[in-house]
């Protein structure tokens, strides 16, 4: 790992500096240019990255999380944290960059998570470190990639190293192909003028709805503990690994999959316009105005309203309309098939 770091201050100076305005959780937003061009360029500093290494770190990690944490070299991965009754306190997108592994999560939830995984270290060879500061996370998106994205991969989840950092291919969204970069924060400012010369600088809300519509959830603080793995499709996103053997929750996210089909699950949906934002963790009701599950990811709509992740009872679902406060959810097809 690069020993230089650079304070999230300095660079959120440096992207006012290029005509960014923050929100007070940190989103960068940027007056959109008259002429879009069909790639967009994003700041995703308010995901946060903890660095795991050490002779023992894979094995470590593999009694830890859900997905099979030994593929890491070969590509990144979503995996989850869960508690010993199978519950996420942190859904990671991991991935390893010069024998040192990444997890990448909310930049707020990283603290916490540190101290917890250190309990379990005791006399392994691992060292688990914040590293948020030592790189710069910058997300591509671009409808016509082969002449915007340098470099990509062929497949989702694959590495390619490129002058400017570490470039891992991520699912497509809405017909879009997309990326993220990481670069040591000693070039970021370099790499960020070099990348904005093609792809137009954009609001971090709108990376937040290009991740909704590809279906991919998170855990927040205000939803840790909430969801077994499955209720957030964590297993249609190749996240576990059901033959890896033990790690913490096992037991119960092995049991919700070989005892019967998941009962919740999460589902895209848009809202319209509101009076007030909806917010992560709310409820949504069914048609008879029981709780039938809560919001999982909320971003902004540019058309108006909102596009969500909601995690519901099927059932609920099935039997009619789902709504939260008194709107009523518009349901999309996911990219991807649930089981």
């Amino acid at each position: 790992m690069s020993s230089a770091t650079m304070s999230s201050t300095t660079w959120q100076q440096f992207l006012i500096s290029q005509g960014a305005q923050f929100s007070a959780s940190g989103e960068a937003a940027f007056i959109s240019p008259a002429a879009p061009a069909s790639g967009q360029l994003f700041d995703l500093s308010t995901h946060g990255l903890i660095a795991v290494s050490g002779a023992d770190a894979l094995t470590f990690l593999q009694g830890q999380f859900t997905n099979d944490i030994k593929q890491l070299p070969q590509a990144a991965q979503f995996t989850g944290y869960c508690t010993a009754k199978g519950r996420l306190l942190a859904l990671f997108y991991a991935f390893s960059i010069n024998e040192t592994i990444y997890l990448q999560c909310p930049r707020d939830l990283i603290a916490a998570l540190i101290k917890r995984l250190r309990m379990f270290v005791m006399r392994s060879k691992v060292v688990v470190e914040d590293a948020t500061e030592q790189f710069a996370i910058l997300g591509l998106a671009s409808a016509d990639s082969a002449a915007h994205i340098q470099h990509l991969p062929l497949h989702a989840h694959q590495y390619s190293q490129t002058p400017l950092g570490t470039l891992i291919r991520l699912p497509d969204s809405h017909g879009k192909q997309r990326a993220q970069l990481l670069v040591e924060s000693a070039q970021a400012e370099a790499a960020w003028k070099t990348l904005a010369a093609t792809f137009n600088p954009a609001d971090s809300e709108q990376w937040d709805t290009l991740e909704i519509q590809a279906g991919i959830p998170q855990v927040y603080q205000s939803t840790q503990e909430q969801f077994v793995p499955q209720m957030l499709n964590l297993d249609a996103l190749d996240g576990i690994n059901f033959k890896k053997g033990c790690y913490t929750g096992q037991e119960i996210v092995a049991r919700t999959h070989y005892l019967g089909k998941v009962k919740r699950r999460t589902l895209l949906a848009t809202l319209p316009e509101t009076a007030v934002a909806p917010q992560v963790g709310e409820a949504v009701l069914d048609a008879k105005q029981q709780e039938a599950g809560q919001l999982v990811r909320v971003a902004p709509n540019k058309q108006g309203g909102w596009w969500l992740l909601a995690e519901c009872r099927l059932e609920a679902r099935s039997a009619g309309s789902i709504y939260w406060q008194e709107y009523e959810l518009a349901f999309s097809e996911l990219p991807y098939t649930l089981a």
